[in-house]
């Protein structure tokens, strides 16, 4: 060692620029080299002096990768890969406190102790260390520095309120991942930072996080070794770790060394704790802040003295003690341990049995345990690996091409991928060791190719996992209080600035099913934000659509083509609904009432427009006393009255009332009071909706298909749905209210006291078969008997002269029947040309002699209340049970027959008829009515 080489010890807190000093001293020799304690802060060291001197100077070597120029000058290595013996002009250990690592602080140790440059030697590292460099190294010069912001304690904060330009650290790869999807629901992503990342891996990973793509660092303790990073705030999510054999409390100056990431160059930063760890003590945190730590007294060593006599020996060598009271002997490492268990196995104790042979055994063992599966996997590679080298001294490129071959994949989950990148780093070490491959820069350059493209798959892969892209972009985008750019195509999907973020139906925002709970949230804030202008645009383009583009369902919702905008309430009168819009809130008032004006224009012109008959009726003050009282009656009642419930009221409307109400188009039927131009199906759709909404109805009952005649009874409707249908429930099935009044014409002319059959015309109006038909009059009052009769047959047409068949009498139905039975028996004898077998066939089939059998109902009027088949009226009604009446006011009885039952009488004096109404079409019939009464 040159005696006149100036060692100086370079100590003070995080944030206070000492690795950039060692690259600035470094640059000013010629030679140096500069030991790291991690892969990743060793590549990031390389790229800033690349930059500065470029790459043709400067070598990257750490333990799987290898960038060495021929004109090499500065050396950038971890610590383990520091090459010895090279006599550099310059030397520099970074966090030389890890000589107190359980792991790794042998290394360190041993750097402190051995390494020198010719001219100057840097130790960087807490201030901790200052007792044990004066000790081991007597002529170091110390140069303290202060760090150059400030570090403020914040306590306790939940994730979801964690400022952005945070990082949160934890301490296993369950809980760093479980720390970035919630960051990804909450705030729209994070960016993940671990140790076992490649360098590829993590620089994209940064990346997304410098470049502002998201706000959130979720990382391993790695954080706490040198990495630069734009953070502003460092949150604990445990304050324990795994040390490698057992859960240990992390101590104060191990989390200053990670709180310390926080604030960079004059940026003051803030430190805490969140989710289950529990706040700091108050004396931890303020060392923390002022820096004030125990010092160390003990430093971890390792012999380096090693012996190769034996396999034995070399053993003994690395387990030997220190002899000085400030170190103390490392625990057994990775490496040791591989040596114990191979010198175990036979044949390796059998090929290790000299010098050259013992050093290659312990170079393989010193192969870092990567994939971390069990010390009986590692062990069993090392031993494969160095049969291979001892025996062909190099490792056969068949072997290796099959184990890169099986990790060179990009498909699989992050755990997948992170396992083969932990398998392809062992590759890459074992191809970085000279003379182990017989092609090193093929095999170099592969397993980095490799290594590569697990990495970008791995990147992309916790990119996807844990970055909502839309959701970091509109969150960035509002706190910078930029304007949104959102666009809406004529899908109604919605994206801002570039992003999917959900659809636009109607004048309400759906966000995107995808996200869920707070991410939901903020999704819809931002989108809501931008969205502003396209609500207002929207709305003209509703308020100046047409008609024909709004509708209305049957459950009372406003529809603008596919999408609902609104829904109808009751208003003060049934002919007067209300309007409430489906409009956003973040749509603003103006949207919401242009909305909802338009909307209300609508409903009113539809109403005016399907019930211009009752609105006319309203609006007549030409009516007055009781007629008016009946056309409220009309108007409430939308136009549609069952006939016995207003009958008394009826009765007391005179022939110039009623006359004037059927000027407005008011039928006077038997069963109904109704206006016929109401009874069209648009109307009746908007009736049932109206009285829905009048009723309360929490779910509006659906209206009848159009143009049927009869359905079936509606069950569990509710009362009066029927009637606001515009049909009438009789039986199974319900009939339309003006084909019941065409009905009831019918059975007017029949004798319901000595009973009547359907007449084909009955049959065809309700488009009924006689079952059904029976059942509807049952339905209406009547008494239905079914009987079963011989079908009569049709008589044969005969060849008479026309004049004879011009003077036959008209026949009776015996006539008729007796004809029938006189044709079939003559039938027989007009098959005298037929075959023997038909004759015979005819005789062997009985269902030829047997009758046809046909089934008929014979009705009678079965109420026994005051009430005939026109209701309780008396103007021109027979008497309960008894026979409709003709023409001229006389008992009836079957068509063509003559008037039966006896006549009856009243005590009372005979009441003064009524006017007959000319208007009325039955006037004619009225005019012979009396009050059965």
């Amino acid at each position: 060692m040159n005696g006149a080489s100036r060692i100086v010890a370079v100590l003070g807190p995080t944030n206070t620029g000492k690795t950039h000093y060692a690259i600035e001293r470094m640059l000013g020799h010629r030679t140096g080299v500069i030991g790291l304690p991690l892969r990743l802060l060793a590549r990031e060291v390389y790229d800033k002096i690349v930059a500065i001197r470029g790459p043709s100077v400067v070598a990257l070597v750490t333990g799987e990768e290898r960038i060495v120029p021929p004109r090499t000058q500065y050396w950038v290595c971890t610590v383990e890969a520091m090459p010895e013996g090279m006599g550099t002009d310059f030397v520099a250990i970074d966090e030389i406190q890890l000589c107190a690592d359980p792991e790794r602080g042998h290394v360190f140790t041993d750097r402190l102790l051995r390494m020198r440059g010719t001219h100057e030697t840097l130790f960087l590292g807490a201030d901790t260390m200052r007792g044990p460099i004066a000790a081991l190294v007597p002529q170091a010069q110390f140069a303290r520095r202060e760090r150059m912001s400030q570090l403020v304690y914040t306590g306790s904060k939940k994730i979801s309120r964690m400022p952005p330009r945070s990082a949160i650290v934890g301490f296993s790869v369950e809980n760093v991942y479980a720390i970035a999807e919630l960051l990804r629901r909450q705030k729209g992503g994070a960016a993940v930072v671990m140790g076992a990342l490649s360098p590829r891996t993590r620089n994209a990973q940064v990346a997304l996080y410098q470049n502002g793509e998201v706000d959130y660092l979720v990382a391993t303790d790695a954080i706490g070794m040198g990495l630069n990073l734009d953070v502003n705030h460092v949150a604990f999510s445990s304050l324990s770790k795994f040390d490698g054999r057992r859960m240990r409390p992390l101590a104060p100056n191990e989390l200053a060394q990670i709180a310390g990431r926080a604030g960079r160059g004059m940026s003051d930063g803030t430190f805490g704790v969140t989710g289950e760890a529990s706040p700091l003590d108050e004396g931890v945190a303020q060392a923390i802040m002022d820096s004030r730590f125990t010092p160390m007294k003990k430093l971890n060593w390792r012999n380096a003295a090693l012996r190769f006599g034996s396999v034995d020996a070399l053993i003994d060598s690395l387990e030997a003690s220190p002899d000085n009271e400030h170190l103390v002997k490392a625990r057994p490492a990775d490496d040791l341990n591989a040596l114990k268990s191979l010198a175990q196995v036979p044949e390796v104790a059998a090929r290790a049995s000299d010098g050259p042979s013992i050093r290659l055994l312990w170079d393989v063992c010193r192969i870092p345990d990567f994939r971390g599966i069990s010390h009986a996997e590692h062990a069993s590679l090392l031993e494969s690996i160095f049969g291979h080298l001892h025996e062909r001294g190099t490792i056969p490129e068949d072997f290796l091409a099959r184990q890169i071959r099986r990790i060179d994949r990009t498909d699989g989950d992050i755990d997948a991928l992170s396992k083969r990148l932990a398998y392809i780093r062992t590759w890459t070490y074992v191809a970085q060791r000279n003379g182990w491959v017989r092609d090193e820069s093929h095999w170099r350059a592969e397993t980095r190719a490799v290594e590569d493209r697990v990495s970008d798959a791995l990147h992309e892969c916790l990119t996807q996992r844990f970055v909502d892209r839309r959701t970091s972009v509109l969150l960035r985008r509002l706190k910078q209080k930029e304007a949104l750019l959102a666009e809406v195509n004529d899908k109604g999907e919605v994206t801002v600035e570039g992003e999917f973020v959900g659809r636009l139906e109607g004048f309400r925002f759906i966000p995107d099913k995808s996200a869920q709970g707070t991410e939901a949230k903020a999704l819809k804030s931002a989108s809501l934000q931008a969205l502003a202008p396209q609500f207002h645009l929207r709305a003209d383009r509703f308020y100046n659509a047409p008609d024909t583009e709004i509708d209305f369902t049957d459950q009372g919702g406003l529809m603008w083509g596919e999408y609902a905008v609104g829904k109808l309430v009751a208003g003060a009168e049934p002919l007067k609904p209300m309007v409430e819009v489906f409009v956003d809130e973040a749509a603003g008032p103006e949207v919401e009432q242009k909305v909802q004006r338009r909307l209300q224009h609508f409903i009113d012109r539809k109403i005016a427009a399907l019930f211009e008959p009752l609105l006319n009726l309203s609006r007549d003050e030409e009516l007055t006393g009781l007629a008016k009282g009946f056309a409220f009656r009309m108007v409430e009642a939308l136009g549609i009255l069952p006939r016995a419930g207003v009958a008394q009221e009826v009765k007391d409307l005179d022939q110039d009332a009623r006359g004037a109400l059927r000027k407005h188009g008011i039928r006077f039927g038997q069963f109904t009071i109704f206006m016929p131009l109401l009874l069209k199906p648009a109307p009746t759709r908007l009736r049932l909706v109206l009285w829905a909404l009048a009723n309360g109805l929490q779910e509006f009952p659906e209206a009848p298909p159009p143009g049927l005649v009869t359905v079936p009874v509606a069950k569990g409707a509710p009362e009066g749905y029927d009637t606001m249908c515009g049909y009438r429930n009789a039986g199974e099935r319900s009939i339309r209210i003006d084909m019941l009044e065409r009905l009831a014409d019918m059975l007017r002319a029949e004798d319901s006291r000595g009973g009547f059959e359907a007449k084909a015309d009955m049959l065809s109006i309700t488009g009924m078969t006689l079952e059904q038909f029976a059942d509807l009059m049952q339905g209406l009052g009547y008494k239905a008997e079914r009987g079963e009769r011989t079908k009569i047959k049709p008589a044969q047409p005969t060849e008479q002269p026309p004049a004879a068949t011009a003077e036959a009498p008209t026949e009776t139905a015996e006539a008729e029947a007796q004809s029938d039975v006189a044709v079939a028996a003559e039938a027989p004898t007009e098959a005298t040309d037929s075959t023997e077998a038909e004759v015979e066939a005819t005789a062997a089939d009985p269902a030829s002699d047997e009758p046809e059998v046909e089934v008929f109902y014979t009705f009678t009027w079965g109420r026994q209340a005051n009430r005939g088949p026109r209701g309780d009226q008396r103007q021109g009604r027979s008497k309960p049970g008894g026979k409709p009446r003709d023409g001229r006011g006389k008992p009836q009885g079957k068509k063509g027959g003559k008037p039966q039952g006896a006549k009856t009488f009243s005590s009372r004096p005979p009441k003064k008829e009524k006017a007959i109404d000319p208007d009325n079409p039955f006037a004619a019939a009225l005019m012979g009515l009396k009050d059965g009464n």
